[in-house]
């Protein structure tokens, strides 16, 4: 991770990859799925519903402690002490890798838009890379996925179950287990897109708000957080069992709760 571009990932994408346009399935069908809940049905008369997306990036980590306090430095020395504090009682020498968890909603989308600004003041010619640098230019901007952005870039276009297949294993995320580690460091070789823990280690939440389906991306409206009571997580967190870790699976908290187990990733979307 780069300590002069806030601690993003020190790769061509600083951390992103990309999701190319196109269609993919969204929802649970009981038939291949016999964990699935009432609330991944897409409707009363089907089971699943096919949702196209453009194309746009999503960060291959959920955002760690560090990136958030690089934020806070930015921004809110008061909250940096606070926040430092609270890392400290962690006593870990992996804090800093750790996802970020224990601030609210609205504490997320600012970072975002701080992460925005960030990108757009680096020397977009030497240091961002082509395709990223052309995609925010077109309109794009870091935020939150919504709900469809989450679910193709866990389970990919074919459907699968879990981000790494159709099969039940613990061997590619942290679930069911007494805490958090560190982002990346649960190998998952043949989970969709080359993504880390978008099953386990913790929930995500994304700025989509709670309703039935069909998902439609216009709900996606992170400027009413204050009118909205419920908005969605996905992908579930360490202390979840295998149901609660599928791609589709949907829960749902206030925007003001700050939890133990739920952290976020970011996306560069034109939506």
């Amino acid at each position: 991770f780069l300590a002069d571009h806030a601690y993003l990932a020190a790769d061509d994408l600083l951390g992103f990859v990309e999701i190319p346009a196109g269609e993919f399935t969204m929802g649970s069908n009981p038939l291949r799925d016999r964990m699935a809940y009432e609330n991944e049905r897409w409707s009363s008369r089907q089971r699943q519903g096919r949702v196209e997306l453009p194309d746009y990036f999503i960060a291959r980590h959920e955002v760690t402690n560090a990136q958030f306090a690089a934020f806070l430095a930015a921004t809110n020395e008061t909250l940096l002490a606070q926040f430092n504090e609270r890392l400290e009682q962690l006593n870990s020498e992996q804090a800093d890798s750790l996802p970020v968890t224990g601030i609210t909603l609205p504490q997320m989308l600012a970072y975002a838009r701080w992460l925005d600004s960030q990108l757009r003041g680096l020397n977009l010619d030497e240091e961002l890379d082509e395709e990223l640098r052309a995609h925010l230019s077109k309109g794009a901007k870091v935020t939150l996925p919504n709900e469809a952005e989450w679910e193709k870039a866990a389970r990919g276009t074919d459907g699968r179950i879990f981000p790494w297949g159709n099969e039940p294993s613990q061997s590619y995320a942290n679930f069911g287990t007494s805490g958090l580690v560190q982002v990346g460091s649960v190998v998952c070789d043949t989970c969709s897109y080359g993504l880390s823990d978008m099953a386990g280690n913790a929930w995500e939440l994304t700025r989509s708000t709670l309703q039935d389906y069909p998902f439609e991306p216009s709900r996606a409206a992170e400027s009413v957080v204050s009118q909205e009571p419920l908005w969605v997580m996905r992908g579930g967190s360490y202390a979840d069992g295998i149901n609660n870790v599928r791609s589709a699976v949907r829960g749902a908290v206030d925007p003001s709760v700050r939890n133990a187990s739920i952290s976020f990733r970011v996306v560069v979307s034109t939506l």
